[in-house]
């Protein structure tokens, strides 16, 4: 049976741990190969199913000529890359000189069946055919980082089908492959050891010249598998050295993340506090809107006084002259508002805006990255901070491949009459799912947001509310659809930010609208 389990974000903290990335890379390697072993019985699942291929040519394991093509190279390198490890260790009893023309031999081979899996562009575009360049788009950019295996066709079919979901153009960054197996080497190399290859390099370059333009007022990164980690450093060094405002311009979204952390820290140790103090307790913002003078960052407007609302009545106020209050600019066409309207809190005062994770619990990528950091059994000191909301599915569906499995299953395609392609269905089994608040994993001393701070940014108008237990009330839906399930439980769609995007919707969007007019609550 299907279910879907919740993460709210880690808070992170001040304490120091030894399991983490910044321990000793030796010491990392030894427990990556531990749990290798500890999940292998998932690894079946990195092809598993191969069948149905719903999205027709984009799946990767549909029978197309490309597909064959690279399954058949593919296959190859598997047995070479297999034979070569099994037998280096006999290059002990030949001369030296037989033993680097050998190795010189394997490797060029391996190169050149790499060659006809990558090609030789780095970054790739998606076909206007799916989503051409539109101007209510003009302000975002999209960007897609693949992950183990992906050569330059099953990149161009990635970001088609994202291009096709999200009716936005996509610029895809190749991480190239080497072959599956020695593809999982660079990736213990990479997470273990912090070593940036070109790719990663690339784009971080990409990122952050968007970052930086000023005619994006967006820039969403999707991140698959390897593509986790390649990313996840990418965001280490953008934290490190770009300001604030250009950070908040950064949205992150990772499907089947394989990177042993994920770094998104708090604006203001304010707000850190609180939501470690209060996770399970509703942040109140009041209905009166009035309009504050434009400035020229993000995060310049800040409200005077937000309240965190406990089960007793009482409130905690945040902000003013008391902890700084996370940023919050509205925008109207009237210059006052007073409505019922209200609005939950955006990433609890998160460096980067917004960051979620979506991943299968028999995905073995999944298991050996993300689901094995963010649901640890042993509790917090020995484990890295795993920062971002995360969906974890179970499903019969549920492999590691970006097209077949993760967006087939979680964003499936709709069809016209005539079999065609339109866009993202409108409803999904994914979605409409009924979410459990996951409880496994939460550490001791540096605990979860609580759900109540993890409502993505609907705008609860006033449909007739419906008391959600642990005291979430959700007064309809932002995005309208036909049937509205007003039963008192908490769905996926109501916390997935990137289902919201489908089709070129869009959330309600506090940071792009501030060019126009800056407003803030008071």
């Amino acid at each position: 049976m299907d279910r879907t389990e919740f993460f709210g974000s880690q808070v992170g903290g001040e304490s120091v741990i030894s399991y983490s990335y910044t321990d000793m890379p030796w010491k990392l390697m030894m427990w990556d190969v531990r749990y290798f072993f500890t999940f292998i019985w998932a690894l079946p699942w990195v092809v598993w199913p191969v069948r149905p291929c719903d999205g027709d040519h984009f799946d990767e394991l549909s029978l197309t000529r490309q597909n064959i093509w690279c399954m058949s190279i593919h296959a190859i390198l598997i047995v070479l890359q297999l034979f070569f490890i099994l037998t280096l260790p006999l290059v002990l009893l030949f001369p030296v000189w037989m033993a680097a023309i050998g190795l010189a031999a394997f490797f060029t081979v391996n190169w050149f069946l790499c060659l006809g899996l990558n090609g030789k562009t780095v970054t790739f575009h998606s076909d206007p055919k799916y989503a051409p360049a539109l101007e209510e788009h003009a302000h975002e950019q999209w960007i897609f980082l693949n992950g183990v295996a992906v050569g330059e066709a099953w990149l161009q079919s990635n970001i088609n089908r994202l291009a096709l979901t999200f009716k936005r153009p996509i610029i895809g960054v190749h991480n190239r492959t080497t072959g599956i197996i020695f593809d999982v080497v660079e990736c213990l190399v990479q997470r273990n050891f912090g070593y940036a290859t070109s790719d990663i390099r690339l784009a971080y370059k990409i990122v952050k010249e968007k970052l930086y333009n000023p005619q994006y007022s967006k820039v969403v990164f999707i991140l698959h598998s390897q593509g986790g980690i390649e990313g996840g450093l990418v965001l280490d060094w953008l934290l490190q050295e770009l300001p604030q405002d250009l950070l908040s311009k950064l949205e992150v979204y990772t499907f089947g993340n394989a990177s042993n952390h994920f770094n998104n820290p708090h604006r203001h140790v304010g707000s850190q506090q609180a939501d470690k103090t209060h996770p399970k307790t509703n942040t109140d913002i009041p209905t009166t809107i009035t309009e504050v003078p434009l400035t020229d960052s993000p995060v310049a407007s800040q409200s005077p006084s937000w309240k965190r609302r406990f089960s007793n009545g009482s409130t905690s106020t945040f902000g003013g002259h008391g902890l700084p209050p996370p940023s919050l600019a509205l925008t109207s066409e009237e210059s006052t508002l007073s409505r019922t309207t209200a609005y939950s809190v955006p990433a609890s005062d998160r460096a980067i805006s917004y960051v979620e994770h979506y991943a299968h619990t028999t995905d073995f990528v999944a298991l050996w990255g993300i689901l094995h950091f963010v649901t640890n059994e042993r509790a917090s000191p020995e484990m890295p901070r795993y920062i971002g909301r995360v969906f974890r599915r179970t499903s019969a569906r549920g492999g590691h491949q970006f097209c077949q499995h993760y967006l087939n299953g979680m964003f499936p395609l709709a069809r016209d009459a005539h079999g065609e392609f339109t866009g993202c269905a409108d409803k999904n089994q994914f979605m409409s799912s009924i979410v459990e608040v996951a409880e496994k994993g939460t550490e001791k001393d540096d605990i979860r947001e609580g759900v109540e701070n993890s409502l993505s940014m609907l705008e609860l108008a006033a449909r007739g509310g419906s008391d959600i237990k642990g005291g979430v009330a959700v007064h309809g839906s932002f995005y309208g659809d036909d049937e509205q399930i007003n039963d008192g439980k908490v769905r996926v769609k109501d916390l997935s930010r990137l289902w919201q995007y489908r089709n070129g919707r869009s959330p309600p969007d506090l940071h792009r609208e501030m060019h126009e007019r800056r407003m803030t609550v008071e």
